[in-house]
């Protein structure tokens, strides 16, 4: 592959480093690894010529090194994120890597920031979105304090206390929009309007615990996966589907084993096939 930004000198314009490797990233987008026992040049991150890297980040939890980055294909218009394992990289595989954050529409202004002291990532979508994000502080006896800012300039929006079970864990704090899901431990899901404080709650029988969610922007619903199986949710805490023929492959459900379309209208995932049989392949359904 040649890229065609190696045309012209270009400035680095940034340098990280992860044990014996040496990333350094160049103002027209190029990323080179170079070895710090040899002082050679490894690899490109770049894996296809269209890819303009924009920032690196070295995640130690994991040991491996997350790329942001904008293609002439869909004219820089979206970040996206990948994550490749730095022995992959010293291996000079750096095409080994996954995508982050499918679900997330990163086109201007959204963002993604990573902060390396706390091991958080914070993005903002910017797709349909009011242009607020959450702040959720440590659980004080029987409330948690939250504030909502305005993601333009910080400004403080709103100031609450959310009630919980004094003895139950929080199972999840989700916000989507002016939607606040808050979840404990055998408890009601419920669903809090921030504007105007109106609650929804959903019972536990028909409502658990998620191993991961996805939200649709475009179409103001929900995603929850657990147990192999998915289903879709409106913010009244309505069932609106599930999918009966959507059985996951893997047990441990995770947004990394499905795709959504930009529309959100399909969603592709690796299914097991109506069959008893452990050894036999899985199905790809639409």
């Amino acid at each position: 592959m040649v890229l065609p930004f190696l045309r012209k000198r270009s400035k680095i314009i940034e340098i990280v480093a992860a044990r014996d490797i040496v990333f350094a990233l160049a103002q027209s987008g190029v990323c080179a690894a170079f070895s710090r026992e040899t002082n050679q040049r490894i690899c490109f991150l770049n894996v296809t010529a269209d890819e303009v890297i924009r920032s690196l980040f070295y995640n130690k939890n994991n040991d491996s090194l997350i790329t942001v980055s904008v293609y002439a294909s869909d004219n820089f218009s979206s970040l996206k994120c990948r994550s490749t394992r730095i022995e992959y990289i010293r291996r000079g595989q750096p095409d080994a890597g996954f995508a982050l954050f499918e679900s997330e529409s990163l086109k201007w202004p959204g963002f993604v920031e990573f902060d390396d002291v706390n091991g958080k990532v914070l993005t903002y979508s910017a797709q349909d979105s009011p242009g607020i994000m959450l702040l959720i502080f440590t659980k004080v006896g029987g409330h948690v304090p939250l504030k909502i800012l305005s993601i333009e300039d910080g400004t403080v929006l709103k100031s609450f206390s959310h009630l919980l079970h004094r003895n139950k864990k929080v199972d999840f704090i989700e916000q989507f929009n002016e939607k606040l899901l808050v979840k404990q431990e055998n408890e009601n899901l419920q669903i809090l309007d921030v504007r105007n404080a109106e609650l929804t709650e959903v019972s536990k029988n028909e409502f658990m615990t998620p191993s991961a969610f996805i939200f649709l922007y475009e179409n103001q619903l929900f995603l929850t996966f657990r147990n192999r199986t998915v289903a879709v949710w409106n913010f009244r805490g309505e069932l609106v589907t599930s999918f009966e023929d959507h059985l996951l492959w893997h047990p441990d459900c995770n947004t990394n084993n499905i795709y959504i379309t930009s529309d959100q209208d399909l969603i592709i995932s690796y299914c097991k096939a109506d069959s008893d049989d452990p050894l036999s392949e899985g199905n790809v359904l639409v």
